[in-house]
């Protein structure tokens, strides 16, 4: 390639990427424009985020004026959200925002919160990955819940608690999979009813065996992994902020981070996630290649409903230590969009589920800033992890492309 050629393909490139990177850069500016409003910045005049968050609006013009629809449109949104949250931030005393907006504490938080979804919604990557869609992944959380539970009493150890959760995932992921695979019903529907299936079934056998007591007290729980080192990592500000945050995590958090490489190495670079790609995407010509389309899809459902009840047991006895009916509350649903969201790969619904989790972190002390003393404003806070799931799943963001014959039913000539 000559000298010019080589110039002018590189002058393409840039005209092409630029619109994409200024479009970017107006989304930073955005979140910059409300994180000036809150601790440790604590801006009290309006001048300075207001100009911040118009030029991230100007950025998103910008790069929408070059054919960057949705990265411009996203960069205007939170250009104008940057200037409106930051405003009522300035109307909230200083006292009171440096209460909520305690950055080591959100974090630890956030990870709590995303923790169970993280699991589920790598769960449900399996599944959906395979052609099959699991609506039920909240009925599997709260197998896993409250057999999680269960067998911690049972055993006297949360090891026993772990495992006879994920058997219970896997085994309501097995009925879904029978119903759907070889029985070819509504996968929807079927979903549906195993998310009812496991709410009756959970509720009696915790009336039965706990009735008005409730779980013990001393239920044996996943212990935390305290890393202790980090508080003496200098500076002195940092070490503390590192402990803080990350350094008293439950055990199960750490695992749910370790899934994500494996899963991802799993699906994407090994034969076994070939597989599941394939029937995913072209069942027909992966059964002409000697593929089971039936076992790996049994396989696939079933793994989901094991990994979709760890983030269950997690709740159960990993963060809160008991059971009540009911205790995923939606947590599935909000996994399934997480999963859309990511785009149906773990990284992608990973940061989607860290969304949800800080919203969910935020929502807890959002009523802190509030004077106000009246009780709805505790239960309007609560609502932000849903308007961000019906945000995720509109598309607003960026729609996802889904396997190809997901939610298909497969018949083998």
């Amino acid at each position: 390639m000559s000298v010019r050629a080589e110039q002018l393909q590189r002058a393409a490139w840039t005209r092409a990427s630029a619109p994409q990177t200024i479009g970017l850069v107006g989304i930073a500016l955005g979140f910059l424009a409300l994180w000036l409003a809150l601790p440790p910045f604590g801006v009290r005049t309006a001048p300075a985020p207001v100009a911040v968050g118009i030029l991230a609006a100007a950025a998103g013009i910008w790069a929408i004026s070059r054919g960057k629809v949705r990265v411009g449109g996203g960069a205007i949104v939170i250009g104008l959200v940057g200037i409106a949250g930051a405003l009522l931030a300035m109307r909230a005393s200083s006292s009171n925002l440096e209460g909520v907006f305690v950055w080591s504490a959100l974090l630890a938080a956030t990870l709590r919160f995303a923790t169970p979804l993280t699991f589920a919604a790598i769960g449900g990557m399996f599944s959906e990955r395979s052609g099959v869609v699991n609506i039920g992944l909240e009925g599997m959380m709260l197998m896993g819940a409250f057999f999680g539970a269960y067998g911690a009493d049972q055993t006297g150890s949360w090891v026993g608690g772990i495992f006879i959760g994920m058997l219970s995932g896997a085994l309501l992921a097995l009925v879904h999979a029978i119903f759907t695979i070889s029985l070819r019903a509504d996968q929807i529907v079927t979903g549906t009813a195993i998310n009812f299936l496991a709410l009756g079934v959970t509720g009696y056998l915790y009336n039965q065996h706990y009735g008005n007591n409730g779980t013990p007290n001393n239920l044996p729980a996943i212990p935390d992994v305290n890393i202790k080192f980090l508080s003496h990592i200098p500076p002195h500000g940092l070490g503390n902020f590192l402990y803080n945050s990350i350094g008293q995590l439950n055990l199960m958090v750490w695992l749910s981070l370790l899934l994500l490489p494996v899963s991802y190495v799993v699906m994407f670079k090994t034969p076994v996630g070939l597989r599941i790609r394939s029937v995913g995407e072209h069942p027909r010509a992966a059964d002409t290649l000697g593929i089971s389309v039936y076992r790996t899809r049994y396989g696939a459902v079933i793994l989901s409903g094991a990994l979709a009840a760890l983030g269950g047991v997690f709740l159960s006895i990993g963060f809160l230590n008991s059971f009540t009916e009911n205790l995923t509350a939606g947590r599935g649903f909000i996994a399934l969009a997480a999963l859309i969201f990511g785009g149906w790969r773990p990284f992608g619904a990973f940061a989607a589920a860290l969304l949800f989790g800080f919203s969910s972190a935020l929502a807890l002390r959002l009523p802190d800033l509030s004077a106000s003393s009246s009780a709805a404003w505790p239960v309007l806070f609560q609502t932000l992890p849903y308007v961000l799931t019906l945000i995720a799943v509109a598309g607003v963001i960026g729609r996802s492309i889904p396997p190809a014959a997901i939610g298909r039913p497969y018949i083998k000539q």
